[in-house]
Order: C-alpha cells, then sequence, then structure tokens
C-alpha cells in the first residue's frame, strides 16, 4: 500500500517515533542559548474550558451583595468559627481565594502571582463553543479568523537564526486552536508514548519527506522528525519533579511535562494546557466550601500551578503562565445550587517576572445597577490587555496589533500585570 503523505501531515492525531541518528535537535538546541541570559523567555497559557466560576475562585468577601445574591454557594469570610479549609484565604481584606487554592497563597506573598478579575471578552455571548473560539483566536466576535493568538505571539526569527522544532507545544491529542498557525507547533498527549513504535515504518516515513521534491513537505516533515527525536531524547530517564512538587490529575500530568520541556532546554517558546469541567450550572458547593464540584476542580488546577512553580525553581524567572476562560458565571446563584453562564471572569499571571502580590484590574461592583444586564460580573479589562502586555513584555514581540487584529489596544491598555 502506497502511504499519501498528505494525508499522513494532515493526521494530527497519528504520532509518530524518532529515527535515524541525533542530527538538527542537538545544533537546534543552542538556540535557547542566543539570549542575554542564555535561557529563551517562556509563556505558559492555561485554559480553564466549560467557564469557570470566577467570583467563587477569587472571593470578593468584602462586597455585600455577593453574599446576598449566593446565601447557600458564597465561600464564608475568615473567621475564627470557621474551619479555614471551608473560609476565604483573604489577600488584601476584599479579595481573597477559595480555600482549595490555599498551595497558591504563598506565591502570593512572594509577589509572583498577580489576578485580573473582571476581565475577559468584550463579546458577550454565552456560547461556550463562539466564546471559547473567539479567545483562542484572539479575534472576539470574528469567526473567520484561522489562526490562534498564542502562534502569531511568537516573535519573529530573522536570518539564519536556529529554530528549535518545539518551540510551541500543545499538550492534548490534537493542536489547540490557539496554537494553529504560519508557525511551527506540536501537538504532545503523553512524551512518554510519542510515537509509532513500529521503527521499521518510521524509517519509511522519513524517507517519503526527505526524498520528495515538494519543498513545504519535505520541510514539514524535516521539522516533524526533528521534533520527534527531541521528545524521544526526553525519554531515556525518568522524569523525576523536584521533591515536593505534587502534580494532580490530567491536568497536572500536562503541567509536568510542560515543566521537563522547560527544564531539558530544547527551545520551548510558548505552551499550552487545558483543563475542563467547569460548567456547574448544578451542586457547584457541596455542604461545605472544601467540598463539591468546584473545590475538586480547584484542587487540580491549583496544587498543579504550584507543584508547576516549585518544579521549575528559579526558572521561573522565564517563564510566565497565564490563565483564562471562555466567560464567568452569574452573580446570582440560580435554583440547584449552581450558576449559569455569565460574562467577566478573573485570570491568573504567575512568575518571576510578574508584578503579584496584587488583585489587579477595576472592580465595577456586584449591586444591580453594577452589573452587566444586571445579572453578571461586568467587564473592566479586556483579556487582550492582559495578553498584550505578555506578547510585548515578556516574549518581547512588539506587534501587538498583528496578534491581536482589530484590537485598538496600546500600552496605555497594560494592567501592570509585569513588573516595570
Amino acid at each position: 500500500m502506497t502511504l499519501n503523505r498528505r494525508i499522513f501531515l494532515r493526521n494530527s492525531a497519528l504520532a509518530m517515533v524518532g529515527v535515524g541518528s541525533a542530527p538538527l535537535w542537538l545544533q537546534r538546541a543552542a538556540y535557547a542559548g542566543e539570549q542575554q541570559n542564555g535561557r529563551k523567555k517562556i509563556l505558559v497559557a492555561i485554559f480553564q474550558r466549560g467557564a469557570a466560576d470566577g467570583l467563587n475562585i477569587v472571593v470578593p468577601h468584602g462586597d455585600k451583595a455577593y453574599y446576598d445574591l449566593r446565601p447557600t454557594i458564597s465561600v464564608p469570610r475568615p473567621s475564627a468559627n470557621i474551619d479555614p479549609k471551608d473560609s476565604v484565604i483573604d489577600l488584601d481584606g476584599h479579595f481573597g481565594l477559595h480555600p482549595a487554592l490555599a498551595n497558591l497563597k504563598p506565591i502570593f506573598d512572594k509577589q509572583q502571582l498577580a489576578i485580573v478579575h473582571a476581565a475577559g471578552s468584550p463579546d458577550p455571548t454565552r456560547s461556550h463553543f463562539d466564546a471559547q473560539d473567539y479567545m483562542e483566536s484572539g479575534t472576539p466576535g470574528l469567526k473567520a479568523t484561522t489562526d490562534g493568538w498564542l502562534n502569531r505571539a511568537l516573535p519573529p526569527v530573522g536570518g539564519d537564526a536556529k529554530v528549535s522544532p518545539v518551540r510551541a507545544v500543545s499538550l492534548g491529542s490534537s493542536l489547540a486552536r490557539t496554537m494553529r498557525g504560519a508557525n511551527s507547533a506540536v501537538a504532545v498527549e503523553n512524551l512518554n508514548n510519542f510515537g509509532v513504535k513500529d521503527s521499521a515504518a518510521a524509517k519509511v516515513l522519513e524517507s517519503m519527506y526527505t526524498g520528495t521534491q515538494d519543498q513545504i513537505l519535505q520541510g514539514t516533515g524535516r521539522e516533524t522528525f526533528d521534533a520527534v527525536s527531541i521528545l524521544q531524547s526526553l525519554n531515556k530517564k525518568p522524569y523525576q519533579p523536584v521533591p515536593g512538587a505534587e502534580y494532580r490529575g490530567r491536568f497536572g500530568d500536562s503541567m509536568k511535562q510542560i515543566a521537563q520541556l522547560i527544564k531539558a532546554d530544547v527551545g520551548v517558546e510558548v505552551a499550552f494546557a487545558d483543563l475542563g469541567g467547569w460548567d456547574m450550572h448544578v451542586n457547584e458547593v457541596g455542604p461545605k466550601a472544601s467540598v463539591g464540584q468546584l473545590a475538586q476542580r480547584l484542587s487540580e488546577f491549583g496544587d498543579s500551578l504550584a507543584a508547576f512553580y516549585k518544579d521549575l525553581g528559579d526558572r521561573m524567572e522565564d517563564v510566565v503562565v497565564v490563565t483564562m476562560s471562555e466567560f464567568g458565571r452569574t452573580v446570582k446563584e440560580n435554583g440547584t445550587r449552581g450558576t449559569d453562564h455569565g460574562h467577566a471572569n478573573a485570570m491568573f499571571v504567575m512568575g518571576g517576572a510578574v508584578n503579584g502580590g496584587k488583585v489587579l484590574g477595576k472592580w465595577p461592583g456586584l449591586e444591580k445597577h453594577q452589573l452587566y444586564e444586571e445579572r453578571d460580573l461586568a467587564l473592566t479589562t479586556d483579556f487582550r490587555d492582559v495578553l498584550g502586555e505578555l506578547v510585548y513584555g515578556h516574549l518581547k514581540n512588539p506587534a501587538i496589533s498583528s496578534v491581536f487584529p482589530n484590537y485598538k489596544g496600546s500600552k496605555d491598555n497594560f494592567r501592570g500585570v509585569l513588573k516595570a
């Protein structure tokens, strides 16, 4: 049977095994040494799919209306009469973290974790599919955008500069929407089994690409097999996180693999991972804040971010992690102890370059006249204001208007999530 090269390349779910000797990736690993401090600046984007409840994640416990509108699912204020595991972890007297995020509080206190509240997409849709698409493309309201903002965010490479074949890595079985585009990117579901185990078939496939006269296919094939060589090389010795770095769940596995790639110095510049299960219309909170769907999901989320921070150690000076969700939830709880589709949300930004220890953005308030459509947290920060600052200030890509088309933002819109 004759294999069709184009079909093979289109099949993003088909994994390959590294073949041949260690060629280009060994040279390209030197790419990491081209920065002034010998290390690349890296941006890791996390998507909370399903519309996370930002009001129960970063709790406005200083706003009385929060408790009035959520009589059974609110997180109690800090109190001597309530177990700390079931009450807000105070941040600044007005905002606090859900108790399941206790492992993030020390990072906040070290001023390497910032929160931007009342942030999100200005598009009013309450459709998960549309809102996720708009946020991953970076073009709210426009369905025709074919590539993603994180792919466009990669700084341009000039001249003969070496580019790592794993410059952009998406954790998952297929390439994330935000990673698609002109720049090469690779989808990795699991570093440990990234490959077709039939080495003979792999050699045939590699020879097909190296022998083709189609320059696009030849280049794509070479990049693919270079990426495979890198990822396969990492499996020669099982990865061990530093003591105390305890990743949790599938999301934790993704963050652990991103940490492994970063610490291996293989030229990663952007990485993406996601965590689903945030669409909690029913029984969002159990009889206590520490029980229920939200607490369980936040434990996996928060513990894995904290493990990533600890695992990377001083490498976090070069890494920024940003989180987002397609939209928030209604301020008022519904009749089934849950919340429905809302508007604005909370974003986390973590890293050594972060101007942390603060809840940033303008708080709109939760009184009826202050709400969006009299039901949702109003938007005061466009998510592109946050991402634009990271692209400009961290990745050093000044072309914000190209990364976010139709966005009229500028440095005046930045929220100060990075240190001056």
